[in-house]
């Protein structure tokens, strides 16, 4: 497949995106579980904060928490994969975070990824993910890298060989 050149193009793209991940905690009328959490959002940053978590929002019951100092890194050789899922009907942000000690505390995001084959790596361990809209900006970052540094190649089927026409040797 040759190599297609984009005018106006050349720019140089950062490999890392500061983000902040919304997370809320709901009470629920499960048997064994008295919350349950769910992250609502990643929202852009243009500078990398500090590492922490507050909250933001509190109404009948419902809490939202703020969770900064995370950034979203993109590599090349998961292009195919950033690729997949923007053009999926639903391009999603994942965001993978650690098991509370206890029920009442929310999940700590930890990661959040464009890879739909990161996080399933995370999701057969057993970790919490979760998937969110992905924002405008980060789309359209994610665009210009997976343009910058994809070539699609398109999947050929092997040919299987026939293997009764090959000659036989003789075993003694």
């Amino acid at each position: 497949m040759e190599k297609i050149e984009l005018d106006d193009f050349a720019q140089e793209l950062p490999d890392k995106m500061p983000v902040s991940v919304i997370m809320e905690k709901r009470p629920c009328d499960h048997a064994w579980a008295d919350y349950s959490y769910q992250a609502v959002g990643v929202v852009t940053s243009d500078r990398l904060q500090d590492r922490q978590s507050r909250k933001i929002h509190q109404k009948d019951g419902i809490e939202q928490y703020l969770y900064s100092g995370l950034t979203v890194q993109l590599y090349q050789d998961e292009c195919e994969s950033y690729y997949h899922n923007l053009m999926s009907p639903q391009p999603g942000c994942y965001v993978v975070a650690g098991e509370p000690e206890d029920d009442t505390e929310v999940p700590e995001p930890y990661l959040v990824s464009l890879s739909f084959d990161e996080v399933h790596a995370y999701l057969e361990g057993d970790e919490q993910v979760y998937a969110v809209e992905i924002p405008p900006e980060l789309y359209k970052w994610t665009e210009a890298f997976v343009l910058t540094h994809y070539i699609a190649i398109k999947k050929t089927k092997r040919k299987l060989k026939n293997w009764t026409d090959q000659p036989q040797e003789k075993t003694q």
